[in-house]
């Protein structure tokens, strides 16, 4: 069974950006291949769970991630931090290897998650 937890303020944040938009049920996260070291994470709020997704609920807020990328995210943690004027998502996820120096993306660790059948 894969684990994935979110913060109180990654839940808080959830549920504002939810009713700010007026509909949605939950926040679908994921991996896309991107940047210098290979994936970045990728948020958009949902207003459905996709037949190929699953869908874990914690802190009264619902997360939605496809079942290609619940492996590189298994362990992972999401919170939603404030540095200065920038405010963002940000997982705390034990599968990355490296980041590359912008920040922007990072790789996995040999073994977890994409390309490893699972």
């Amino acid at each position: 069974m894969t684990s994935i937890t979110l913060t109180q303020a990654a839940a808080k944040q959830i549920r504002s950006q939810i009713a700010k938009n007026g509909s949605g049920i939950g926040l679908r996260v994921g991996l896309k291949p991107v940047g210098c070291s290979g994936y970045a994470y990728t948020y958009a709020l949902a207003d459905e769970v996709r037949d190929d997704e699953q869908r874990i609920e914690n802190h009264d807020a619902v997360l939605l991630v496809a079942n290609c990328d619940l492996a590189s995210l298994d362990g992972a943690c999401l919170d939603f931090v404030t540095d200065g004027l920038r405010q963002s998502f940000q997982f705390d996820n034990p599968n990355v290897g490296n980041t590359c120096g912008c920040g922007e993306s990072f790789s996995l660790k040999p073994g977890a998650g994409k390309g490893v059948a699972a």
